[in-house]
């Protein structure tokens, strides 16, 4: 064990003596480190958490009871290679959260700085969660779901595979979300469609007047004129002048797979 320079270990805590812990690392009672592990400065792991697997855990982060990181993935391609789960500092993962590694040998779960995953949520194989994310409780990511910065699932809410949730979108509770959700919008239902802008939290993030009105045009051609994602794509280009907002928008239509949630 490394760094052991103000580390507390509650005398019932199992750690791996290959752990690596940072100063002023905390480990609750009956949690369990597993000696592939490195944990940063300042983190704080609570009672009976279970950390394992080939995991980083950044610093300052807070991890609450029963929260198991970094466990095999439930991925039944998964073959016993060597994979990854990479989380970034500040995060305050709940109580009862599930997280795992990515699935084939060398692919990893990725998750920022500063985001809030609550309790009971799933991370699964192969997401890229961004930094200042919120997973409500018992949101649930399927395998290879990236989720941008600023974004925000409902409680309930579940993410189909390979999804991805664009910046400063927000999912509302209980939808099932099968397509893509593009940056700045607000998405709902079962399956989840776009309903307008994320108005309140492009207030949240400093957006400008200017911006969000851009960005509201934008949704009304791309959602509300009957237009291919095509076509609206080159009219929201020719009817709305470039900004830093529209241009992500339009990177995003460009790069979707699965198609957009309309």
């Amino acid at each position: 064990m490394q760094n052991l320079e103000g580390v507390k270990i509650h005398p019932t805590a199992i750690v791996h003596p290959d752990a690596e812990l940072g100063e002023g690392v905390e480990i609750g009672p009956y949690s369990m480190v597993a000696g592939t592990v490195r944990i940063g400065d300042r983190t704080v792991v609570g009672a009976r958490v279970t950390i394992e697997g080939h995991t980083t855990v950044g610093g300052e982060c807070e991890i609450f009871t029963g929260a198991v990181i970094g466990s095999v993935t439930q991925d039944k391609k998964y073959d016993g290679g060597t994979s990854f789960l990479k989380i970034g500092n500040r995060n305050k993962i709940r109580e009862y959260v599930t997280i795992n590694p990515g699935t084939k040998e060398g692919t990893e779960t990725v998750i920022g700085d500063d985001s809030l995953v609550m309790a009971y949520a799933h991370v699964a194989h192969d997401c890229v969660i961004g930094n200042f994310v919120t997973l409500a409780n018992a949101a649930t990511l399927a395998g290879h779901v990236t989720v941008e910065d600023r974004a925000i699932i409902g409680g309930l809410s579940a993410v189909h595979q390979f999804v991805r949730v664009g910046t400063l979108a927000i999912i509302g509770g209980c939808s099932k979300v099968v397509q893509d959700v593009p940056p700045y919008m607000m998405a709902d239902g079962h399956p989840a469609v776009v309903h307008g802008i994320n108005s309140v939290g492009l207030d949240r993030a400093g957006v400008s007047k200017e911006e969000k009105a851009a960005l509201k045009r934008a949704y009304k051609i791309l959602f509300r004129s009957g237009l291919t994602v095509k076509n609206a794509v080159a009219k929201i280009r020719k009817e709305i002048s470039p900004s830093p907002s529209i241009e992500t928008l339009l990177h995003y239509l460009k790069d979707s797979k699965r198609g957009i949630s309309r």
